[in-house]
């Protein structure tokens, strides 16, 4: 029995693992601003659906690239209406445990997926030198999304303690 507290405490005598909320305990990947699992043994689990760019301004026009800007700027437009929905939700950006991204190449990168842009917009909400409070993530190339400007759609799953 000794040696099964000493098993468990590991992770968290050398930092791999870190406690967010009460039964929330986030194993991070080294080298990388996202944890490689997310334990959730207490809450209520969040699901959020998928969020799409809006446009930058409301007479740009539709279906146009510059309306929604590159995937940068496209990343942090959704993270922003992510975070915001979850203010509603009494949660935050540290309450997400699983996040799916689907990435669309479009002319402007030869038909491949904008994976840096992506991380430079994702790394503004989730920095792995500040937090080891980082969602479980996936991250797809997918050959369309239902607006041909838009080049990304995120998912997340959130948790909500238990009081």
């Amino acid at each position: 029995m000794r040696y099964k507290s000493l098993l468990v405490a590991l992770p968290f005598i050398f930092g791999v693992a870190s406690a967010n909320a009460e039964g929330v305990v986030h194993h991070k990947l080294n080298g990388m601003p996202i944890s490689e699992s997310v334990e959730v043994t207490g809450g209520n689990l969040v699901f959020l659906s998928g969020k799409v760019p809006t446009k930058k301004s409301a007479d740009a026009p539709e279906g146009v690239l510059a309306s929604y800007g590159n995937t940068e700027e496209q990343t942090i437009n959704v993270l922003e209406q992510i975070k915001t929905n979850l203010n509603k939700l009494d949660l935050g950006m540290d309450d997400i445990v699983k996040m799916q991204v689907f990435l669309v190449g479009g002319e402007e990168t030869d038909g491949t997926m904008d994976f840096k842009g992506f991380m430079q917009g994702y790394s503004k909400f989730f920095d792995a030198e500040k937090t080891n409070k980082l969602p479980a993530r996936s991250a797809f190339q997918v050959a369309k999304l239902a607006n041909p400007a838009w080049r990304v759609e995120i998912e997340v799953i959130a948790v909500r303690p238990t009081k």
